[in-house]
This record gives structure tokens, sequence and C-alpha cells, in this order.
């Protein structure tokens, strides 16, 4: 027996890094100092004293994060391009909530049988959202492991590194009573609560959504909030930032208060929700009554569904309200639509909440 009748094919997996490497080449900058396939990455510290020029005391802020059971919507449906571009975004936008600039990424592929095509389909999606935030693809590791994963099945993970002045670190010291808040678009559920999408929606594969199957609506990836934050970050003083992943608004916004308590007052009706979050709604509440409707009559589903989803929102920061319109001017100007969704308020209880109102 060898190693390939074990289940693992070694020269799948050579094709399979060498595809890697010509997709990784569109991200590199003068900071790479080595190409994929090399035991580690490598990334100039040098160029990162460059990264951190005009900054009194640069540090470096790191996040991790997956695609969870989204994935077996990418299997169905049979592509794979999207969620790689989520893997990365579900990283990035949370070291932005720091106000961190991505600097690399490092992404983690585990199969039980690699297919080198699929593979690559899943980090050309990785390559795309590395392009869009600025982010070298350092490195990674592709696993193989038969009879640990089912054939077909992939997992897939990464971890990004970025860099703040440490005196513009948003951490929610700077947020006040009476900021506005501002709520970024999403482009749908993202990354978050596919678990219960997946239970509400079982045909998802098969079942038309709005003249498109809806498998294809779940699967829009993440969207990468690093360009309009950070040029933001230029025009007006953040307070606070979120992003609104798994649990929703009432767990996600309260975080950016850090050890600060504060309520944030969130305005129903402020924003424009996308409908697929009423057809997962009526698809959880498992009968034909229209999903805007079940959230405005069934209070225990709008809990869920807020607590649970982003509810078209992906993204809050807090702002000065004196600053509100001119960061939505600027926000707009970046192709992305934002709202006023709500404000600052002293708390009501012992911690942080977020509160509909």
């Amino acid at each position: 027996m060898d190693y390939k009748q074990a289940g693992v094919n070694i020269e799948e997996g050579y094709r399979a890094v060498s595809r890697y490497r010509r997709l990784a080449e569109a991200t590199k900058n003068n900071a790479t100092l080595n190409s994929i396939g090399s035991f580690a990455g490598m990334f100039s510290l040098k160029e990162l004293i460059a990264a951190g020029a005009g900054m009194k005391e640069p540090v470096l802020v790191s996040g991790t994060d997956g695609v969870g059971t989204k994935l077996e919507v990418a299997f169905r449906m049979k592509k794979y391009d999207t969620v790689g571009i989520d893997c990365v975004a579900m990283c990035v936008n949370d070291v932005l909530c720091h106000g961190a600039k991505p600097l690399f990424f490092l992404d983690y592929i585990a199969c039980g049988k690699l297919d080198a095509d699929v593979a690559a389909s899943l980090v050309g999606g990785i390559v795309e959202a590395c392009c869009e935030t600025g982010s070298v693809l350092l490195g990674g590791e592709t696993a193989e492991m038969p009879g640990f994963y089912e054939q077909g099945k992939y997992d897939i993970a990464g971890f990004s590194v970025g860099i703040v002045d440490r005196e513009k670190i948003i951490d929610g010291s700077k947020v006040r009573a009476g900021d506005a808040l501002l709520g970024i678009a999403s482009s749908g559920p993202h990354s978050s609560g596919f678990s219960l999408i997946r239970k509400a929606l079982p045909d998802f594969a098969t079942e038309d959504f709005d003249g498109r199957n809806i498998g294809l609506t779940l699967l829009e990836p993440t969207r990468l909030y690093v360009k309009p934050v950070l040029g933001l970050l230029e025009q007006v003083e953040v307070h606070g930032a979120a992003h609104i992943t798994g649990g929703g608004f009432y767990e996600n916004i309260p975080r950016m208060f850090g050890a600060q308590t504060f309520d944030a007052l969130i305005t129903n009706g402020s924003w424009h929700i996308p409908p697929i979050f009423f057809r997962i709604a009526s698809g959880i509440a498992g009968n034909n009554t229209e999903g805007k409707a079940l959230l405005e009559t069934d209070a225990a589903l709008n809990k869920l569904m807020f607590n649970t989803f982003n509810m078209g929102i992906g993204f809050v920061i807090a702002v000065d309200k004196a600053d509100a319109a001119r960061a939505i001017t600027y926000i707009g100007k970046q192709g992305q639509p934002v709202w006023e969704i709500g404000r600052v308020e002293p708390a009501a209880g012992a911690s942080s909440a977020a509160r509909f109102v």
C-alpha cells in the first residue's frame, strides 16, 4: 500500500500548490520575500516599518475566522470562488474594527480528497479579496485527510495581520452618549447563521427566489469594508466600530463600546432589509406568511433574526452626531449604501445592550 492508496494524492497536492503560487503572485508587494510553497511566509520588517511610517507607536492587529457551514451551500451549488472572499472578509473586517490596515493573510484548507481545480477556485476568491484589501497572500496550508472529511467536503479558515498607530486604535474609549450609529449595507447573510439557514431553506439548491436560484443569492460574498472605512478615518474621527457577524445586532454592536457601558438605540425601519432575510424568516417559522409581516408580529422571531443575522447591516460605526452627514456622504461616494440607524445613549442596565425603538 502506498500513500495514494491510503487516500492522499501527493501529485494533486503539487498541482494545487502550483496553481496557488500563480494566483498569489497578484498579491505580492515589496514586503514579500518569498513565494507560496516555502515552509513559511516572509514579510520584510523593513517594509513593515515603512507601513508604520508616521506612526508614533505602530501596533500589529490580528484576527482569525472561517466560513462555517456556508461551505455546504457552496458544495451543493458547486460554486467555490465566493467562499474564498468570505474567508478573507471575515478576518479583515474584524481587524478593521480597531482601525487597522490589513498587511498580509494566511489561509488553511482541509479536505477529504483534494481536487486541485476546486482548491484553486477557493484560493482564487482569497486572492481577489486580498487584492481588494491590499493584503499579501503570504502563505497557507492545504491538508488532505481521507476518512476524516467526507469526499467533496472542504473546510477553509485564515487569519489577517494589520497595523495601526496606538493612539489611533479604535477601542470604544471615545464613544459618547449622543453619538450617531451609522450602518453600512451587507450583501446578504454574509457568513453567519448558515446552520439555521440550511434548516429553514432545505431546498436552496433548487428553489427560485426573485428570479434567481436562492442558493446563489445565499452565496453572495461578505462585503469588504476596508477601503471605505480606512478612507473615512482620514475624514472624521470614528469612535467605535462593529463587524456584524454571528450574534447579529444584540451581541456585536455593544462590543464596540469596549470597557464603557452604553446602550445602542436602533431605529426600526431606518434601513433597507434585503428580501432574503424575509424569506429566511418565513422558512424558520415554517409557514407561507410573508416574512416581513412575520417580523412585525412575532416578537420572538424578530429577536431570533436580529440575534443571528446582520439583517442588511454588515458594519456599524459610531461617530459624533455633527460628523454623521459627512461620514454618510463619504461612504456613499465609495459605492456603499449607508444609513443613520440609531444613536448611543447612557445604559439602562449594568451592561451595554442594543435596543430597538
